[in-house]
C-alpha cells in the first residue's frame, strides 16, 4: 500500500535580523493547550496521482486563505506517518489575518456531537532557531533544508 501523501509551501521572509518562516498553530481540540511542538508547515493530504507542487499551493491557500508566491523551490520529502513533500516560497503574509478551512470531529468524544474546527487556527512568523521549537519535530528537516538553501 502506497505511503499516505501531504504537501505543503513554507513561506520565508528575510528580516535585518535574518529569516523568519511562517507556520500554522493546528487547530482542534487536541492541539488548544499546546504551543512548543503544536505547529506546522501549511500542508495537507493529497491524491498520490495529483502534482504534488499543486497541492501544495492548493492546501497553503484553503489553510491561509491566500495564494502561494509564483516561485517555489522544492525542499525535497521527509517520510514519517505519511510523505511530506514541501517546498519554500519567499513573500510576506499577515499572520494575523490568515482564514483556514474547518473540519469537523465529534467533540467531545462519544457525545454525539459534531463540531468544526479551523485547520490552523492561528499564524506566526518566527525566526529559524524559535521555529525548531515551536515545529512539529518530524518537519525539523524542511527548516534545515531551507537554511542550507538560502545560505547556498
Amino acid at each position: 500500500m502506497p505511503p499516505v501523501r501531504s504537501s505543503g509551501v513554507l513561506l520565508y521572509r528575510r528580516t535585518d535580523t535574518g529569516v523568519e518562516v511562517l507556520l500554522g498553530h493546528m487547530g482542534g481540540p487536541f492541539w488548544a493547550k499546546k504551543d512548543d511542538g503544536a505547529w506546522s508547515v501549511p500542508k495537507g493530504e493529497h491524491h498520490p496521482d495529483e502534482d504534488a507542487e499543486a497541492a501544495a499551493r492548493r492546501e497553503f491557500a484553503e489553510e491561509l486563505g491566500s495564494p502561494a508566491p509564483a516561485q517555489l523551490h522544492p525542499l525535497g520529502e521527509v517520510k514519517g506517518r505519511k510523505l511530506l513533500a514541501v517546498w519554500a516560497g519567499e513573500g510576506n503574509l499577515d499572520a494575523d489575518a490568515v482564514t483556514s478551512n474547518t473540519f469537523e470531529i465529534e467533540w467531545p468524544p462519544r457525545s454525539g456531537r459534531l463540531q468544526q474546527f479551523p485547520e490552523i487556527d492561528r499564524a506566526a512568523w518566527f525566526d529559524l532557531d524559535t521555529a525548531r521549537t515551536k515545529v512539529v519535530k518530524a518537519q525539523l528537516p524542511f527548516l534545515d533544508r531551507l537554511a542550507a538553501h538560502l545560505a547556498g
